[in-house]
């Protein structure tokens, strides 16, 4: 981005905290074999259901697993799911787009049709279908939840070149010879970015969110590995009696998809033109 799109951004307190949140929530998550009081899997049955205190900051679970140790590596299972899961997404619909934007003609009814049948299943039952068929597992919830959003991707990267394609530098670099590879990485790539960084921000809360989903049926990330959506899933017969079993994982999923979607309001505010202009005018008020 510009300096002048920084300094926007910046200037916006709400992206700025959820930025500065985000960053914090990824050391953490990275940090996780090294932050977490104890083991994940440490069964300790006399310490069950104990409640958040100085030796267990979030509690323990039923089986007297520390719950602050447990949703620091659940919470890095989760970002690098929906991170490698939207990056497939966007380098799939992003081509997939781009094509069918610039060719135009045939290319384009054929690609966007099979998106828009793709678009006609629900997010979370398409997801469901495809981990149902390959079976359950870190590869599958990736490539699930990748293919479900592959469509979004796909539909701004088409509008957004057919917006790009008909601009008189992309006239000029086609009549002076240059090969459409180079006019789509030059030209039609740099200008469609804004709309792709928001999208990619707002897909990252949803992946989150749909990883959570998944692993809540149980079809998602599998014992032993800690997962956000199974621990709210095991918690459900112990709310009552121990409320900070389902709270913390259920505030981490909370916390980072406000975070993720907050961001992408700022980024649109920056990034597209339009809100760009109403933003500066309200300021300059």
């Amino acid at each position: 981005m510009r300096v002048s799109n920084w300094r926007l951004l910046l200037g916006n307190p709400v992206a700025l905290v959820s930025a500065i949140l985000l960053l914090a929530i990824m050391v953490a998550a990275l940090g996780a074999p090294w932050l977490a009081p104890s083991g994940v899997n440490d069964v300790d049955v006399p310490n069950a259901l104990q409640a958040p205190g100085g030796a267990h900051w979030f509690g323990t679970d039923e089986l007297g697993r520390d719950i602050a140790s447990r949703v620091l590596v659940a919470t890095r299972a989760s970002l690098e799911v929906a991170v490698v899961s939207v990056a497939f997404a966007l380098v799939v619909g992003v081509g997939v787009g781009l094509l069918a934007g610039y060719r135009g003609g045939w290319a384009d009814t054929v690609l966007m049709r099979c998106v828009d049948v793709m678009f006609a299943f629900p997010v979370l039952l398409l997801a469901l279908a495809i981990v149902a068929v390959l079976g359950p597992g870190l590869t599958t919830t990736v490539l699930a939840i990748g293919v479900v959003y592959t469509p979004i991707f796909a539909r701004v990267a088409r509008a957004s070149t057919l917006g790009v394609r008909v601009e008189p530098y992309v006239a000029v670099s086609r009549s002076m010879g240059s090969p459409h590879r180079y006019i789509l990485a030059r030209h039609i790539l740099p200008n469609i970015a804004g709309p792709l960084i928001v999208q990619t921000s707002l897909s990252l809360a949803f992946a989150i969110l749909s990883e959570a989903a998944l692993s809540f049926l149980g079809l998602g990330l599998q014992p032993p590995q800690p997962c956000l959506g199974r621990m709210i899933f095991d918690s459900q017969g112990f709310v009552t009696l121990a409320w900070w079993v389902a709270v913390f994982p259920g505030a981490a999923i909370f916390v980072i998809v406000l975070a993720f979607n907050l961001l992408g309001d700022g980024l649109r505010d920056v990034l597209d033109p339009k809100q760009r202009t109403s933003t500066e005018a309200g300021r300059g008020s």
